[in-house]
């Protein structure tokens, strides 16, 4: 399995994972879900009226953790904006339960996409594994 789409599946089986962001000087942490990959790429989604969506506008640097099975995974790197309405739809089209909250269109959707980013999968039981895309 392709690094990127291994994270991507580690995701979806934790179900719930965490990104963290900076508001300043204040770490921010909130539980998330989506994890999608589109034209290569992982993506998540939120609202751009949200505060994380505000924190990241003015600092990309975020970085993601979930456990499951005795693993955990963590995610640093950069969070891009995609603003193509095409990127928007896809992540609405993988996660059908957004719909009742979100729409392509409605201007609030956001999707983002990580760039220089690291993860590691790690354990007590096995030596860090670590996957950079």
């Amino acid at each position: 399995m392709e690094g990127m789409e291994k994270v991507t599946q580690f995701l979806k089986e934790a179900q719930t994972y965490y990104l963290a962001t900076v508001e300043g000087d204040q770490p921010r942490v909130r539980p998330f879900g989506t994890a999608h990959i589109f034209e290569g790429r992982l993506y998540i989604q939120t609202g751009k009226s949200k505060d994380v969506s505000k924190q990241l506008a003015v600092n990309p640097k975020a970085e993601i953790c979930a456990f499951k099975g005795g693993e955990w995974i963590r995610i640093a790197g950069e969070l891009v904006e995609d603003d193509r309405r095409e990127a928007r739809q896809s992540m609405l089209d993988a996660y059908p339960s957004l719909q009742g909250m979100y729409a392509a269109d409605d201007g609030n959707t956001q999707v983002l996409y990580f760039q220089n980013a690291v993860a590691t999968i790690s354990a007590f039981t096995h030596e860090p594994e670590v996957i950079r895309f």
